[in-house]
């Protein structure tokens, strides 16, 4: 299966939305189909061996709207640059559309506004010479102004379909043809029981149009912003590349590096693609990316990520990945997948929205005959008959309906990638604001997932430096990662290592091997008293660090204990902040590991969870997560996303710890591009933010109509003598999708959690 992205062009309200994905999901070999409203595209899934793209293409058409070229169309080579500029053509052709509809709404809502001062002030004016000007003045606006809305309507009609451009082209198309027919042949209109010519509607027509097109416009320009977080990660690529090349630097366009070329970075430059440094330190500013403020120090050997801030050191890296693979890329085609997913609360909306447009077009019908057979008052029936029937048509709005979801999905996926979240789409968005537990992975997630030394106790007349200079030496030859923690401490303090002869490692034990001519010994209890050792003091001083989370390694000299060096897992400084402020959200925080109770313990104390799942081997970690559902709680995993992936899978929601430049880790609902755990928090709160902002856009949208539709029919005109004009109708319409889209803006205003 292939799963492609095409830009949808023609689509207006939430019944677009459903006719275009049935026309998608006609076609055979299309598995699915998923059209989103914001972002007017289409995400179709489909087996390319029996679709394609030609036929997918033509029943677009055919449903009265066309696909536009997919990225796939585009030729794409290894060196592509990872996103097209800001001004790219898509965005130009939205200005351009922006442009136009500000020009017509600004000269029909003028025009119409003239018309209503001519007809309503006591200008003295006769009808008879004012009514033919109206007309033509009518005519033109109506037809010029509002052709966008008339083509939209026929392109539907002319396929069997309808859409919210039907509803107001039949609204404005029946207010100027009665007000025309009365103007041409005012005799004719007389005798067949119509109004007299002061009773025209020009005015109401072209206003009417002014105000739809405003309101298409202010939707417009509201949905480039909750783009903005999109726009905000493309910004980021640097555009040229400082590499060297037969030991000449050269400013290339970024497009031009290659995996495996040396790229130099100066203080103040933007890491152009990701990479490994060679030689030089530096502190690297990488918050765009991974929401952590705090400069990250780096050195030879260790990663870089593209489109982050060098702040004061020079350095020297090789490119490791370029294009389209780099981790702002994949950051950016993670987004931009999450933003034109949906919510499940979205189906409900498509569902009304695929009737809702008919629906009006009945009950218009209805409110008309309803008002020329059942009112018998004073006022003139044929006008109130109208004025209701066009109020109905006018009034109801589908595009709120469908834009409430996809609009708050855009900005609450687009502001979590600005905190260094990455969240799958719209059903995970959804999910993870229901969790009402929470399990941690120790290692790696509660704890910096990299053993290092944090004690060393030396008896016997040997210095603390000796015993772990000599320790250092005799693992050389491991491959450990306890030994890799010694190592690198006597690497820290500078200490020479001498060579080591004889090595032998014993599986479970320890190691020995011969360093500066005496046999030394490293390793747990078991080894050293299997020599017949006494160890005495220095077990009760093991069982101690044991106790404080650390894993203790005894060090003998001959047949003579020296000491212990204890390496532990350190705890991130971040994660007691974490945990208190998941419980303070509602949370059961439970602490997942394969370490031994007493170990585990004592992690869990120094971060503050009650609940320990201790000694549990990898494979059975989503066994564990299963118990916990079953007993009815709603489960979301944390882990590295390698090792915790069957767990991650087995939860209600899994979030994996990315290591920023590997995020491809997104096989997990929800993906951390740093390691702060705070952030757990912050997807945590943005979601039940989200949902929040989606559930009150749909209350509105679905409100607005079931309030207003009655009103714009007349059941307050027997009581109150109070009939909606079609104008303040038009004006209530565009002002509801605008809101709506308005309410979800308000999502950019969130902070995120506390740091």
């Amino acid at each position: 299966m292939t799963s492609t992205t095409f830009p949808v062009v023609g689509m207006t309200c939430a019944s677009c939305v459903r006719r275009v994905e049935k026309a998608l999901g006609k076609v055979e070999g299309v598995q699915e189909a998923s059209v989103n409203l914001a972002t007017e595209k289409a995400r179709v899934v489909f087996d390319p061996a029996v679709a394609s793209v030609a036929q997918m293409r033509a029943v677009v058409e055919k449903a009265g709207y066309s696909l536009g070229e997919q990225p796939a169309d585009l030729p794409t080579t290894p060196t592509t640059p990872v996103v097209a500029p800001a001004e790219d053509a898509h965005d130009l052709e939205r200005q351009r559309e922006l442009d136009d509809l500000k020009r017509r709404w600004t000269v029909s809502l003028v025009a119409g506004l003239v018309m209503m001062a001519l007809m309503y002030l006591p200008l003295n004016i006769p009808m008879d010479v004012l009514a033919p000007v109206l007309l033509i003045v009518a005519t033109v606006v109506q037809f010029w102004a509002g052709a966008p809305i008339y083509r939209a309507a026929w392109a539907a009609a002319r396929h069997g379909s309808t859409n919210m451009h039907t509803l107001v082209a039949v609204g404005t198309g029946a207010a100027y043809a009665y007000s025309a027919f009365v103007t041409l042949w005012p005799r004719l209109a007389t005798q067949w029981g119509f109004l007299q010519p002061q009773h025209l509607y020009y005015e109401t027509a072209v206003i009417i149009i002014a105000l739809v097109l405003l309101g298409r416009w202010l939707e417009a320009r509201a949905k480039k912003q909750t783009g903005a977080a999109i726009k905000a990660l493309m910004g980021l690529q640097a555009r040229t590349a400082r590499i060297l090349r037969d030991g000449v630097e050269q400013d290339v366009p970024i497009e031009a590096v290659q995996v495996g070329d040396l790229v130099r970075v100066r203080p103040g430059e933007k890491v152009p693609v990701d990479g490994v440094i060679l030689e030089g330190r530096s502190a690297l500013d990488e918050s765009m990316l991974t929401g952590e403020s705090l400069p990250v120090e780096k050195g030879p050997g260790e990663p870089v990520i593209g489109a982050t801030l060098n702040k004061i050191g020079s350095f020297v890296f090789r490119a490791t990945r370029v294009g389209r693979d780099t981790t702002l890329a994949q950051i950016v085609r993670l987004v931009e997948e999450a933003q034109g997913s949906k919510a499940p609360m979205q189906r409900l909306a498509d569902r009304i929205s695929e009737v809702f447009v008919p629906a009006i077009l009945a009950l218009s019908v209805v409110t008309f005959i309803g008002w020329m057979v059942l009112y018998s008052g004073a006022e003139p029936k044929l006008t109130l008959a109208l004025q209701a029937a066009i109020a109905v048509l006018i009034i109801a709005c589908p595009c709120a309906l469908g834009l409430a979801t996809p609009t708050a999905i855009m900005v609450g996926t687009g502001k979590a990638a600005e905190h260094g979240v990455l969240i799958r789409g719209g059903e995970a968005l959804e999910g993870a604001r229901r969790i009402n537990t929470i399990v941690l992975d120790k290692t790696g997630t509660l704890t910096r997932g990299k053993p290092s030394v944090t004690r060393v106790v030396a008896i016997n007349g040997v210095s603390e430096r000796d015993l772990l200079r000599l320790a250092a030496a005799a693992e050389i030859g491991s491959e450990h990662p306890l030994g890799e923690a010694i190592i690198g401490r006597a690497q820290e303090l500078a200490l020479q290592l001498p060579g080591a002869e004889h090595f032998q490692a014993f599986a479970g034990k320890g190691i020995q091997a011969r360093v500066d001519g005496r046999e030394v010994l490293l390793g747990n209890r078991a080894l050293l008293e299997s020599y017949g050792m006494v160890l005495n003091s220095l077990a009760d001083t093991a069982d101690t660090l044991a106790g404080q989370g650390a894993t203790p390694m005894y060090v003998a000299l001959g047949n003579q204990p020296v000491g212990l060096i204890a390496v532990a897992d350190t705890v991130r400084p971040e994660s007691l902040a974490a945990v208190e402020q998941l419980e303070a959200l509602g949370l059961d925080v439970w602490m997942l590991t394969g370490d031994n109770r007493a170990t585990a313990e004592a992690i869990s104390r120094l971060v503050g969870i009650e609940h320990v799942l201790a000694e549990v081997l990898p494979e059975q970690k989503a066994a564990k997560v299963s118990e916990l559902q079953a007993a009815g709680k709603i489960v979301a995993m944390v882990g590295d996303g390698i090792n915790d992936a069957p767990a991650l899978a087995q939860a209600d929601l899994g979030i994996a710890i990315g290591t920023g430049t590997d995020v491809a880790m997104a096989a997990s609902d929800i993906t951390l591009i740093g390691g702060d755990l705070r952030t757990i928090v912050t997807a945590i709160a943005l979601s039940r933010k989200t949902v929040s902002v989606i559930k009150q856009g749909l209350f509105w949208a679905f409100a607005y109509n079931i309030v207003l539709i009655p009103v714009a029919m007349g059941v307050l005109f027997p009581l109150f003598g109070v009939l909606l004009n079609p104008v303040l109708a038009a004006a209530a319409m565009a002002m509801s999708s605008v809101s709506v889209v308005t309410n979800a803006l308000r999502l950019r205003g969130f902070t995120g959690a506390t740091r």
